[in-house]
């Protein structure tokens, strides 16, 4: 990152989570609730097929601010997320993050932060991200980030 971001600037990724992705998860986090890994489990709870995990959605998040925007050296403050609905294994969906407020006085940026089904538009997660500038230099000695906020 180059510069400062600004209200109003926008990043997207879109993504499949699959039965073997929340299997992983699974298996790394110990949370083994079956609505998860059995389809029979996510039925008898009233879904169509397997859930997949609310923290795999805020990954995405974490992926946009740290690769994206802001990008490389930032730091997550705080996040107020809300799960709206949920997401099933193979939904096809949308991670957005958009800044909201830019603070002038240190480097600090608020974000806009949700997930969407992309077939439908509605809205799985929602919430806000708060994160700190920090420049970073990327592999092989580039320099990212100069002027953002050092």
């Amino acid at each position: 990152m180059t510069e400062t971001p600004k209200p109003g600037d926008r990043a997207v990724v879109d993504h499949v989570f699959t039965a073997a992705d929340v299997a992983d998860f699974a298996r790394l986090s110990g949370d083994h609730n079956p609505i998860h890994t059995d389809a029979g489990a996510a039925r008898a709870a009233g879904f169509d097929r397997e859930v997949v995990h609310g923290v795999l959605l805020t990954s995405l998040i974490s992926r946009l601010l740290g690769t994206q925007l802001p990008g490389p050296g930032t730091i997550l403050l705080g996040q107020d997320l809300r799960f709206r609905r949920p997401v099933l294994v193979g939904d096809r969906i949308r991670a957005c993050v958009e800044v909201t407020t830019v603070r002038d006085d240190k480097p600090v940026i608020s974000l806009r932060s949700w997930v969407e089904l992309e077939a439908s538009g509605e809205v799985a997660l929602d919430g806000t991200s708060t994160v700190l500038l920090r420049p970073t230099s990327a592999a092989g000695g580039s320099e990212t980030g100069r002027g953002a906020g050092a």
